[in-house]
């Protein structure tokens, strides 16, 4: 019959809440997960109060749990006021009721007195499970957002885990560990022509980090600006440590990008310090943007001056700028024509785009007043300063050819 009876008590202390066991259990989750006690406490508080509150009509915020590590306890109380007449019992006790309780009490007091719920053991134990596993789900989520928020506008490296096959978007692995997160990658910021398979690893720019019911959701490219301004950073120490500045970049994903730098410093060659020692440095970036081609040209807050560079390699005789300030008429011989627009008049786009000028470009041989004024460049936004977009005269029987086979890449530009 003893026998009986102390495991009968075995088993109801089984289902009671171990104070102990439950204070050793939320340091080492503290320890594990990064996840701070106190935020823990407070959630299993907040959750013993709901469940008192849902057993017992009328309940209101008077209750309130303290959890005591030191003395290894965990007690819940309720806040009463001593009045003459009690209208709400849950609320308020009379002086008789108050007495009992302390001895001293007046009228006008507000005691607070534990109470003991039947099964507040058992509830509290099954409540600090539940709220252990949720809180723990939140905070991971919580500093998994913080993590990668801090590191907007950065290059990370993800592991290709998913592809859709109807979208095309790829679902990325990023970080390790118990801080790694899933990022997305839409088609649309997907290079166009370039190869992406599950389990290879790929560089993008982190352009959003967003709160969502399933954690934080990471919003990826391959196409921003941003991409080749940190991959410049990353190769270039004197634009890390901020002795060569990028002004202004115009970028067609996977087909040409332009660059616009300088320095403060005189003794500093902006464009030779971006190529670096035989093209090495721009050729490293050359090959992790797959082939993309890269102009790198030297800032000028004369506009004509910064002009004339954006439309390197062709040669331009002379920048007249109109009244307005943002529009420009430019001159090149009549064999650059072709070069200065570029194939599909890309080269002239990308230089408005990069000067934020609008931009006419005419041929030697044809007089002002004679030749047909071309569709200016109209401004857009892109990379952080104004850019345009151009739309040029066509060049008379020009040959496309010329422009593909002109040299256009940035170490020409240095030299």
């Amino acid at each position: 019959m003893a026998a009986r009876k102390n495991a009968k008590g075995k088993a109801q202390k089984s289902n009671e809440l171990d104070t102990a066991e439950f204070f050793t259990a939320i340091h080492m989750i503290e320890e594990e997960k990064g996840i701070p006690s106190s935020y823990m406490i407070d959630k299993i508080g907040q959750a013993l109060v709901t469940a008192y509150k849902r057993d017992h009509e009328g309940a209101g915020d008077n209750i309130t749990v303290e959890a005591n590590e030191e003395l290894g306890t965990v007690r819940m109380f309720i806040k009463k006021d001593v009045v003459e007449v009690v209208d709400d019992p849950s609320t308020e006790m009379s002086l008789e009721e108050a007495r009992a309780a302390l001895p001293r009490a007046q009228l006008g007091d507000v005691l607070r007195i534990e109470i003991k719920p039947r099964n507040f053991g058992r509830i509290a134990a099954q409540t600090a499970r539940q709220v252990i596993i949720q809180g723990m789900r939140e905070a991971e989520r919580g500093m998994i957002y913080d993590e990668f928020n801090s590191k907007e506008h950065e290059i990370l490296t993800g592991l290709v885990t998913r592809i859709d096959p109807r979208s095309g978007a790829a679902s990325l692995r990023i970080g390790s560990g118990n801080e790694s997160t899933e990022a997305y990658l839409a088609a649309s910021e997907q290079v166009k022509g370039e190869e992406i398979a599950e389990g290879m690893r790929l560089r993008v720019y982190v352009v959003e980090v967003r709160r969502s019911t399933k954690g934080p959701q990471v919003l990826v490219s391959r196409t921003h600006p941003g991409l080749v301004k940190r991959l410049f950073e990353m190769e270039v120490p004197e634009i890390y440590d901020g002795t060569v500045e990028i002004r202004s970049i115009a970028r067609e994903a996977g087909s040409r990008t332009k660059l616009a730098v300088w320095s403060g410093d005189p003794e500093v060659d902006a464009i030779g310090a971006c190529v670096g020692p035989r093209g090495q440095r721009v050729g490293n970036i050359v090959e992790e943007l797959g082939g993309e081609k890269v102009d790198i040209v030297k800032y000028s807050d004369d506009t004509a001056e910064y002009i004339a560079a954006a439309l390197s390699p062709a040669t331009v005789i002379s920048v007249t700028t109109l009244d307005d300030g943002k529009s420009c008429r430019v001159v090149v011989p009549d064999d650059q024509l072709s070069l200065a627009i570029g194939k599909e008049g890309q080269n002239a786009r990308l230089a408005a785009k990069l000067t934020g000028c609008k931009i006419d470009i005419k041929p030697e041989s044809a007089p002002v007043e004679e030749e047909p004024e071309a569709p200016a460049a109209e401004t857009e936004e892109v990379s952080e300063v104004p850019a345009a977009e151009a739309e040029c005269a066509p060049a008379e029987e020009a040959e496309e050819t010329a422009a593909e086979e002109a040299p256009a890449a940035a170490d020409s530009d240095a030299q």
